[in-house]
This record gives structure tokens, C-alpha cells and sequence, in this order.
């Protein structure tokens, strides 16, 4: 069995969880989510708290039990008290806004960039004097929380010279000395 996938998931005031036909559907304050589970784990929810099982032995079915676990609990924090990922432009002329769910990117290419974001995800940018631009992302899913976020990482990927392109805030880039440190 596997340790992660034993761990039962608490389920706190406000969360409603329910099973039907191998798809769980976990109902908060933020929304609603919803996720398939493999038939080969069994899930019951009992005592105000979810538990998985292997309904077989096996390598795959461990894996499988550790990762609908872990999916199922991303799940219950998220609807109960949502995720928050903030990113930060470094570089000169580098520049956010968003209007709506439409978000305008200056990564130092000759064209803005434009990203529509889905509705599930809320944006801020915040641009303050002597101070990097800000990119506030906010959902209950973090799955594609991460997929957005790693989207706009793409556009400028922080490089290590330099240190200039997208960074997660509190990141730490690797800084390589240039060419002239190595006379």
C-alpha cells in the first residue's frame, strides 16, 4: 500500500464531497471540482473523511492509490481555501496588465504578448515604481493553476547570466559567471 495513499483526507466545514459512477465531485466556497478515479481504488467517505484502497495488489495500483489520494486532497483545500501563485517580470521594459481575463505581456520582443486565461482563474498585475511587475494568479485548481503559470513562464524563461525573464516570486536563479570571469 501506499503511505501517501493511506493518509485519510479530512474534509472541513463547507466541503461537500460525493462518488458517483468512479467520478468524485468536491462542492466548497470557491466552486466545484471534479476528478475520475481508476475502478481499481476504492474510495468511501465516512466520519467527515475520505479514504482510498487498492482493490488489487500490485505496483501500478499503489502508484495509482498515492496519486488519486494526493489529487482528491489538492482537491478538498482547493474548493475550502483556493491556491495563489504570484510571478514576477525582471528585466527592463518588461511589463503586465490584464483587462478582464485577457493578459498583455511586454518580455522585450517587438510585439506584446496576449493570453486569454480561463474563467476559472483570477489575475492582478501590479506595477509599482523601482519594483518588478507583479502577475497574481488565484484558483481552487491547482493543476491548471500550474499549467498557466508555466505557460506564461515559457513566454521568457529567467536565463542565468543576466537573471532577466519570468520568475515565480521568492524564486532563485542560478547565476553563471560571463566569458571575461574566466580569464
Amino acid at each position: 500500500m501506499s503511505r501517501i495513499g493511506k493518509l485519510p483526507i479530512a474534509v472541513p466545514k463547507g466541503v461537500e464531497v460525493s462518488v458517483k459512477d468512479n467520478i468524485v465531485s468536491v462542492k466548497g466556497t470557491k466552486g466545484t471540482l471534479t476528478q475520475y478515479v481508476d475502478p481499481r481504488i476504492a474510495l468511501s467517505i465516512e466520519d467527515g473523511e475520505v479514504k482510498l484502497a487498492p482493490t488489487q495488489e500490485g505496483k501500478e495500483e499503489n502508484s495509482l492509490h498515492g496519486l488519486y489520494r494526493s489529487l482528491i486532497a489538492n482537491m478538498v483545500h482547493g474548493v475550502s481555501e483556493g491556491y495563489k501563485s504570484t510571478l514576477e517580470l525582471v528585466g527592463v521594459g518588461y511589463r503586465a496588465s490584464n483587462k478582464g481575463q485577457l493578459l498583455e505581456l511586454w518580455l522585450g520582443h517587438t510585439h506584446p504578448i496576449y493570453l486569454l486565461l480561463p474563467q476559472e482563474i483570477k489575475v492582478e498585475t501590479k506595477s509599482e515604481r523601482n519594483k518588478n511587475p507583479l502577475i497574481m494568479l488565484e484558483s481552487s485548481d491547482k493543476q491548471l493553476l500550474g499549467q498557466v503559470c508555466a505557460k506564461i513562464r515559457s513566454f521568457r524563461k529567467p536565463e542565468p547570466y543576466k537573471g532577466k525573464g519570468v520568475k515565480f516570486e521568492g524564486e532563485v536563479i542560478r547565476r553563471k559567471s560571463g566569458k571575461t570571469a574566466a580569464k
